[in-house]
């Protein structure tokens, strides 16, 4: 016996809410770009800005202040220190230095001053600028080649207009997510790429089972316009939309809220990864389907 969220027959107007949607959505899009024009662009981490790794751990109880007090007199005072664990800190600084050791020594040093010698440095990592640009240069093109396979496959498997809603869906979701972590003033890590590439998987998977839906009734009935068809395929397929979508996000929130500092951020961003993929999916793909139909009905039309 299967799962309903929605009760078979529901009939919600999806289509013809559209335009209130597609305003929505640009307002969306406006604020993040907005806000990253304000910012002068993104608050880039160091994997793709260039800087340094520091992990300490301390034996007794010590404050993100008191070690930011005790670098005050070195290169790292305006370094980013996070909590995690117990007594457990991590010291992210865009400073570039020559080499791990000389790193280690510029925090080794005041820390002594001020702790004595109660903490153990675990963990080194300095990344160049060189080797930031370069993947500043993947993580774009990664992202851009993920639209275009996805293209490529759903054209091949259903028809362009259906692909074409998906890729636009997908650049919706890319945009409000890159915009809420500018807005957030969140920095930019290695993290949020993979936040970009789980809501472009995650919103894809979702749209599919709808345009699949909308395509086997179009099978079935020809002759039914084609905005009825897509509000009966959104129906039929919103039980299990929100489930899907719930299920992913009752997670993520339980991550945000007990995960900690070094992943809330992630976190947020997952959050709203899921909540703008399960909308862009009913508002954005969905209905993208029909403004490609009459687009293309204008065009016949105009020869004849």
């Amino acid at each position: 016996m299967s799962m309903e969220l929605i009760k078979p027959g529901v009939n919600i107007d999806f289509v013809g809410k559209m335009k209130y949607a597609i305003v929505f959505s640009a307002i969306l899009i406006l604020i993040g770009i907005g806000s990253i024009i304000y910012h002068g662009g993104f608050n880039l981490g160091i994997d793709f800005a260039g800087g340094s790794i520091i992990q300490v751990k301390f034996s007794k109880n010590v404050s993100a202040d008191q070690i930011r007090s005790a670098l005050k007199s070195t290169k790292l005072e305006n370094s980013t220190i996070q909590q995690f664990g117990v007594n457990e800190f991590l010291i992210r600084t865009h400073e570039s230095f020559s080499d791990q050791k000389m790193l280690a020594a510029n925090v080794e040093q005041p820390l002594s001053t001020a702790f004595s010698n109660d903490f153990e440095i675990r963990r080194v990592e300095v990344v160049g600028s060189k080797v930031s640009a370069d993947f500043s240069r993947k993580a774009i093109i990664a992202v851009i080649f993920s639209w275009l396979a996805i293209l490529i496959y759903v054209t091949w498997r259903f028809e362009f207009r259906y692909a074409a809603g998906g890729i636009l869906a997908l650049v919706h979701d890319t945009l409000i997510v890159t915009g809420a972590v500018s807005v957030m003033n969140i920095e930019f890590t290695i993290n949020i790429l993979a936040v970009l590439v789980f809501v472009i998987g995650f919103s894809i998977n979702d749209t599919i089972v709808t345009l699949d839906r909308i395509r086997e009734i179009v099978k079935r009935n020809t002759k039914q316009k084609l905005g009825d068809i897509i509000n009966l395929a959104i129906n039929e397929t919103l039980s299990r939309t929100i489930l899907t979508s719930l299920t992913v996000f009752f997670t993520v929130l339980a991550l945000y809220i007990f995960g900690g500092a070094v992943i809330r951020d992630f976190a947020f961003a997952l959050l709203i990864g899921t909540v703008v993929g399960t909308y862009s999916t009913i508002y954005i793909a969905c209905t993208s389907v029909l403004l490609f139909e009459n687009l293309q009905f204008s065009k016949m039309k105009r020869k004849n």
